[in-house]
C-alpha cells in the first residue's frame, strides 16, 4: 500500500561518498526548495552530508530520490534514512 501523498513527513539522512566540494548542499537546497519542503542540510566533519526534510510525504519521497542521484560532480554510496516525529518547525529549507 501506497503511503498517503498528503501526509506530513519528516526524515532525516545521511549521505556518504564523495558528497562535500562538489555543490551537494547547494543541489539538496534547490531540490527541496522546489519541491516546497523545509528543513536544512549540512556538512558533517567525516566528509558526510546531514539533510532533514519536512513536508508531504510524495514530495519528501521525490527529493530522497534526487539525493540520491546528487548532483553532476558528485558520487552518492550510501544513503541512510531516519523517519521522525516532527519536533521542530523550519519556515524554509536551509544550508547549515
Amino acid at each position: 500500500m501506497d503511503p498517503d501523498p498528503k501526509a506530513i513527513s519528516c526524515v532525516k539522512g545521511l549521505v556518504s561518498g564523495r558528497v562535500q566540494g562538489v555543490g551537494f548542499r547547494y543541489f539538496a537546497m534547490c531540490q527541496a526548495r522546489s519541491a516546497e519542503l523545509s528543513g536544512y542540510v549540512r556538512n558533517l566533519k567525516d566528509g558526510r552530508v546531514e539533510f532533514l526534510l519536512q513536508g508531504p510525504t510524495d514530495a519528501v519521497t521525490r527529493v530522497i530520490e534526487q539525493i540520491h542521484r546528487g548532483p553532476r560532480y558528485s558520487e552518492v554510496l550510501d544513503v541512510t534514512l531516519e523517519n521522525l516525529q516532527q519536533s521542530e518547525s523550519f519556515e524554509s529549507f536551509r544550508i547549515c
